[in-house]
């Protein structure tokens, strides 16, 4: 892998990840672009004692632009985008409406390839490993910022999900806090270390899967499986058989192993609904150690996390979407209208 860091007209940094030592990117944004001005800015509910980022400068940000003025397409001639040249591999750059920025953190674009018509499920495994590549990167990168306390690779796909751009790519988001999600495990974490003498819960989690018959893919260094209390209709959470806390501490096994397995979880999450139907959308989410102090969580170590990936879907039968109605949004308890282990049956049933 080459790494070639630039900037764009306004200042923002973009960097190329590309699989040819030998590549050149010396291009130039034409764009006349002023320096990028964000209003981001972190209020915390006293009430429930999370946080919420208010960013009203994304009431602007590009919203479905036809296919031919897709900003995360490369350069070419007179039509400027976001990426200086006329082709890339992977393409990582500052987003130009962030949902956090400065002491609020940080947020990126990542591009999965420059083919605009790709998806993640069509990439090659050499290209996968890249992407894998540009995360574990930008993850030990954006981990020595100051304001930065975790870091979140994700992927949103589908006009479904709210996603506004067609180019296959996703994001990543440098938190100046530890999420509440994150804070969940870790409590869970703590709770069940100090009840059995020092048992890790997610190997305890893991084993019990392992046994069970709700697994989808199973390699060497990797498991996928569909939860025992999965709240979407079709999740599926995958992970290293190693525990380690984030990307940065997978081992070349892993590495190599990843394309193949979670490729193919792709795959067969675009064709859980059968021939004829649109693309799967879905949230595709690493979950990592955070990089801050863990005092709160008393006897947890970032050791003591297990990195790994939650994949779901909105759509929970053809033509119909699952919604976060009240019960979901009011009170954020799920009501799951389909059995994991009939989702896992199905995931199982479309393999290729």
């Amino acid at each position: 892998m080459k790494k070639t860091s630039t900037r764009l007209a306004d200042g923002r940094e973009l960097i190329y990840y590309d699989l040819r030592d030998d590549t050149v990117r010396d291009a130039v944004d034409r764009r006349p672009l002023e320096r990028t001005h964000t209003t981001s800015e972190i209020r915390r509910d006293p009430l429930l004692g999370d946080q919420v980022a208010i960013a009203s400068h994304r009431q602007g940000r590009t919203y479905h632009p036809p296919a031919d003025q897709c900003p995360l397409c490369p350069t070419e001639g007179d039509r400027l985008s976001e990426i200086p040249d006329s082709s890339y591999d992977v393409v990582v750059f500052e987003n130009r409406f962030p949902s956090l920025a400065g002491d609020s953190g940080r947020c990126e674009v990542v591009c999965f390839t420059s083919d605009h018509d790709a998806s993640f499920a069509s990439l090659t495994e050499e290209q996968a490993r890249l992407v894998l590549d540009a995360w574990t990167d930008r993850t030990s990168e954006l981990s020595h910022l100051p304001s930065v306390e975790q870091v979140f690779c994700f992927e949103n796909r589908g006009e479904e999900i709210g996603v506004t751009l067609g180019h296959p790519h996703g994001q990543i988001y440098a938190y100046p806090f530890t999420t509440p999600r994150t804070a969940l495990m870790l409590r869970s974490l703590a709770a069940h270390k100090e009840a059995t003498g020092g048992e890790n819960l997610f190997d305890t989690v893991l084993e019990r899967e392992l046994a069970d018959e709700r697994i989808i893919l199973e390699g060497e260094h990797w498991v996928a499986f569909v939860p025992y209390a999965a709240h979407w209709p079709y999740e599926v959470h995958l992970y290293p058989k190693r525990r380690v806390p984030d990307l940065l501490a997978l081992d070349e096994a892993a590495r190599s192993e990843f394309p193949q397995v979670y490729l193919e979880l792709l795959r067969r999450f675009d064709r859980i609904f059968g021939e004829g139907e649109p693309p799967t959308p879905y949230i595709a989410a690493w979950h990592q150690a955070p990089f801050g102090t863990l005092e709160e969580f008393e006897g947890v170590t970032r050791d003591d996390f297990a990195l790994h990936l939650e994949l779901f879907t909105i759509r929970r039968t053809s033509g119909k979407l699952k919604f976060l109605a009240g019960s979901e949004s009011g009170m954020s308890v799920f009501i799951n209208d389909v059995p994991p282990e009939r989702a896992a049956e199905r995931l199982r049933e479309v393999a290729s």
